[in-house]
């Protein structure tokens, strides 16, 4: 398959710009930074996620309905939002109108000056984002879960994070953050559209050149050592809730992509994953079960999530358990391989069909390796996973002893 051509160039300040470009008429474009959860001090709870809400309530020349109307009124879109080690912001607009939404993601990414009168107002919106969580444990229990998988470290924090800190908060301590760690190096801005790259170069140095050059004083500290738990909780609700897991592979493992394909194996997106026939099919016994694999810059998180009712509950896990266990001990027929592979590369390339998507994960890939894994290269690594390499990775990560148990237990 042919693959999009693709800029890149470091500016003299340490910003970094990555381009895709393709035919369409609508166009992506935004800002990722390298900061995230895990970059919070202990008395900054929330406050990566906290920033995120406030690009958009005032910068030096904007007030905040003029940030929201400047790409809306056009008919474009800004979207935003965090993760433990990211923040992105970004827009998607007609591409006649790339260069007001690139100088607009601009402004609030580095101008951004969190009025407290916004901070305020905006502290409620939040709660309530908070609220709606706790009023969903098939969402609240993944938050739960990487709590106790990562206790004790920045990386098990929510994302949220508490009411009581967020209260208290002010806009010296805001900017104290972000001028610790929104630093020229841990800054990217990624685009998809029918732009040419000189264009982007010239309006990058128009809007945001003015960035000091300045590196990252901010430090992650290493994790503590893992230790597998298991945690029952009573819950008021009709299903009970249970998650299965384990601390991880990281982006730079080499066993990452042999790892992706055990999960999507286990309890990807296809209906006939293992997880989904076991339970779901065969059992009847759940609704809803997924697994996810999700790596981190050091670190990464492996977990199987089901909702059921409680009578069934010890008999899904029980089960779950099992599927687990049969892929470190059973090999996969190199046939039935060939047409795993196949499966996953096919929906990956679903999933690049959504542009937003494919921008998002040039912006990551880029952010972290300065190069794109395309569907190509990763067709080409795919090949040479062989059974016995999924034995040994679920041997690592699968076995029994080595995983976490968190259990919402509602009404029997």
């Amino acid at each position: 398959m042919k693959e999009p051509p693709i800029s890149y160039k470091k500016l003299p300040n340490g910003v970094r710009l990555v381009h895709m470009r393709d035919r369409s008429p609508v166009a992506y474009c935004g800002f990722v930074v390298n900061v995230g959860t895990r970059d919070e001090l202990p008395e900054e709870s929330g406050m990566a996620h906290f920033v995120e809400h406030l690009l958009f309530k005032g910068t030096r020349k904007r007030k905040a309905w003029h940030i929201l109307n400047r790409v809306e009124s056009v008919g474009g879109e800004l979207n935003a939002y965090t993760t433990k080690e990211e923040t992105f912001v970004y827009a998607t607009v007609l591409t006649t109108h790339f260069e007001r939404a690139m100088e607009l993601c601009a402004d609030v990414v580095f101008h951004s000056t969190f009025p407290q009168k916004e901070m305020d107002k905006e502290v409620d919106v939040i709660i309530d984002e908070i609220q709606s969580y706790k009023d969903s444990p098939s969402e609240l229990i993944y938050d739960d879960f990487e709590n106790m998988i990562f206790s004790g470290s920045p990386m098990g924090r929510y994302i949220l994070g508490d009411k009581k800190a967020l209260k208290h908060y002010v806009s010296e301590d805001v900017r104290r953050f972000v001028d610790r760690t929104y630093s020229a190096d841990r800054i990217l801005f990624f685009s998809i559209g029918n732009i040419d790259f000189k264009r982007i170069e010239r309006w990058a140095e128009k809007y945001f050149m003015d960035v000091p050059v300045l590196a990252s004083n901010a430090s992650r500290s290493a994790l503590p050592l893992y230790v597998p738990q298991q945690k029952l909780i009573r819950k008021n609700t009709c299903q009970s809730h249970v998650m299965i897991g384990t601390r991880a592979f990281d982006l730079n493992d080499d066993r990452r992509l042999a790892f992706g394909l055990v999960n999507n194996i286990l309890g990807g997106t296809g209906m006939n994953s293992r997880l989904n026939l076991l339970l779901r099919e065969r059992n009847g016994m759940a609704y809803n079960v997924e697994s996810v694999f999700t790596p981190y810059s050091d670190t990464g998180i492996f977990s199987v999530y089901f909702g059921t009712d409680e009578k069934n509950r010890e008999k899904c896990t029980s089960l779950v358990l099992g599927e687990l266990k049969r892929m470190y001990t059973e090999l996969i027929p190199p046939h039935k391989l060939q047409q795993l592979k196949k499966q996953w590369l096919g929906q990956l390339t679903i999933a690049q069909e959504n542009r937003e998507n494919l921008s998002i994960s040039l912006a990551r890939s880029f952010l972290y390796f300065d190069k794109f894994e395309s569907l190509d290269y990763v067709a080409d690594q795919l090949d040479k996973i062989t059974p016995e390499m999924l034995l040994d990775v679920s041997a690592e990560l699968l076995r029994e002893d080595n995983l976490s148990v968190l259990t919402y237990s509602g009404k029997a």
